[in-house]
């Protein structure tokens, strides 16, 4: 089961976090993965490590929030590959301050990274997908598209877009056999997220608020985008799955 031998998956943003999990995963059972980001040593570094566990990999490093680069991207996997079977729309910013200290400028600019370059590699993404009627898109949204926080307007809007366009896809795309879905995690002990897991108060604070009672471990996430991509998955498409250890069912 899960056997994604003979597949070539795209993962954004992937040099390190949840992304590079997710690679890694990916990479574990059996596809080639196309490591991304903007830094080439990040880039090469997790190729490295996905290599040393006998995985399959190589980086493309391109800034998903330029549009020449997103074009240029997928016309060298078409050229170099001929195929993209996985897409996993991982990239994300975050801005965490208060509604009236974000600009109107700052906001779109956020969009433009969470949710417009989303549509618009899964659009190139599903244009390649159509040859074999065969095509895995998973975007990344977060609990921020379902939980009223006090900070970050931009971010939440940008993750609830991406809610609304992982459904609408998933109609558009599915008579070409392409599903879409999308991966909502919780609290992750990240690196991005390591001065939050110090903070003890604030941890006190979460573990209370999640059924597990605990962050999650970045590797815990690889298992929901293996199985998204998988075989196993085929009749799963228009949906959230949530991994945040119950911190969305806990009241």
């Amino acid at each position: 089961m899960f056997d994604l031998t003979g597949k070539t998956a795209l993962v954004t943003g992937s040099g390190r976090g949840l992304g590079f999990e997710m690679a890694k995963g990916l990479a574990g059972a059996g596809a080639h993965v196309l490591v991304n980001g903007r830094d080439e040593g990040n880039a090469a570094a997790a190729v490295t490590r996905i290599q040393e566990s006998g995985g399959s990999a190589e980086a493309l490093v391109f800034d998903v929030a330029k549009e020449e680069q997103r074009l240029a991207a997928l016309a060298s996997i078409e050229s170099a590959h001929g195929r993209l079977d996985i897409l996993i729309n991982n990239v994300g910013m975050r801005d965490r301050r208060s509604v009236d200290e974000i600009s109107a400028d700052d906001y779109q600019a956020l969009l433009q990274v969470n949710l417009t370059s989303a549509f618009v590699l899964a659009r190139e993404a599903a244009k390649l997908m159509r040859r074999r009627q065969w095509g895995r898109i998973i975007n990344m949204s977060a609990l921020a598209s379902a939980l009223g926080l006090i900070h970050g307007p931009s971010y939440a809007s940008s993750k609830g877009g991406l809610e609304g366009l992982t459904r609408m896809l998933a109609t558009a795309l599915g008579p070409d056999g392409i599903t879409v879905n999308a991966i909502s995690p919780g609290f992750f002990a990240t690196e991005t997220n390591a001065e939050m897991v110090a903070d003890q108060a604030l941890g006190e604070k979460l573990h209370s608020r999640t059924a597990l009672g605990r962050w999650g471990a970045p590797h815990e996430i690889a298992g929901a985008a293996v199985f998204l991509a998988s075989e196993e998955a085929a009749y799963v498409t228009g949906q959230v799955l949530t991994v945040d250890g119950g911190c969305e069912a806990h009241f």
